[in-house]
């Protein structure tokens, strides 16, 4: 609310003289000609208060407009005025909708069993149906490095925090084949369960190239006793890689699981997911765009 400025108007009555009110409750002689005597009685003035005069808005304008304002906030407070809506339940927010990337697609060789491809569908490798592709996830440890990109999974989330086991591809920087694979089962072994681990003795495998002929490769399996402890703690794991000659370096596959949760089959699942591994030729790859994902 504004300030208003005040303006007195207030007057105070003065002294008087009835003698000089004609007709306003004073003294008025009977008859005018008359001259009283000196010793008659003379009227004494009184002291009179004049009738109170009505309060006009032009007299006291800034009690109108206060008046004016004390009401109208009465009644705005009231809600006397404002319009009225129409209650309406909430709007919610448009869910959100994701479109992914079009992706590569490689037919699996392995029956019954679904592949896992590179980006560009130029290798893949294949796992059990109970195995979970995730192409585009790279995962791996610090201590020793190890990183796997072209990934896949077993038993995602278990325990509400960890994985039974898992697949990928990496590289290491020898040339022997053998020696990488016993290199990269046992990085993975300490990063992925630390305590101890035996390398068994190698074993020959084929890769298959794009133009269809087999190049060498040698495939090690480890037993690993993990250091961790609990209820959710692998007891035993294993712990299989493939690796194949690339120069000075060495491409190597990894699979690798809790061998007492994972199915009694679960050494012939890692080292088939390893000698499924070959380069795809471009006649046997295919692009597809997956369905949207909706996000409410």
């Amino acid at each position: 609310m504004g300030l208003f400025s005040r303006r007195s108007d207030d007057t105070t009555p003065g002294y008087e003289d009835n003698a000089a009110l004609r007709g306003f409750g004073g003294y008025e002689p009977a008859d005018a000609p008359h001259v009283p005597s000196p010793d008659a009685p003379r009227a004494r003035p009184k002291r009179i208060r004049p009738a109170p005069k009505p309060l006009k808005w032009r007299r006291a304008p800034w009690l109108g407009l206060v008046l004016i304002a004390l009401i109208a906030g009465v009644l705005n407070a009231l809600g006397v005025g404002k319009p009225h809506h129409t209650s309406s339940a909430p709007t919610s927010r448009p869910p959100r909708v994701e479109t992914p990337s079009p992706r590569t697609v490689v037919p699996a060789v392995t029956s019954g069993w679904q592949s896992v491809a590179a980006r560009d569908g130029s290798y893949a490798y294949d796992v059990p149906p109970s195995w979970e592709p995730a192409p585009t996830t790279q995962h791996g440890w610090d201590e020793p490095s190890i990183r796997l990109i072209t990934s896949a999974f077993l038993g995602r989330d278990f325990c509400a925090r960890d994985t039974l086991g898992g697949a990928g591809v990496t590289t290491e920087p020898l040339a022997d084949p053998e020696a990488a694979a016993r290199k990269a089962a046992t990085d993975l072994a300490t990063g992925a369960y630390g305590g101890t681990s035996q390398v068994g003795p190698g074993t020959d495998a084929q890769l298959t190239k794009p133009d269809g002929t087999q190049a060498p490769a040698r495939i090690v399996v480890a037993e690993v006793t993990p250091a961790a402890t609990g209820e959710c703690a692998a007891k035993h794991a294993l712990v299989a890689a493939m690796a194949f000659g690339n120069g000075s370096a060495s491409g190597v596959v990894v699979a690798y699981a809790d061998s007492d949760r994972s199915g009694p089959t679960i050494r012939e699942d890692l080292v088939g997911i390893l000698k499924s591994y070959r380069f795809v030729p471009a006649a046997d790859r295919r692009t597809t765009t997956p369905p949207p994902t909706t996000y409410r």
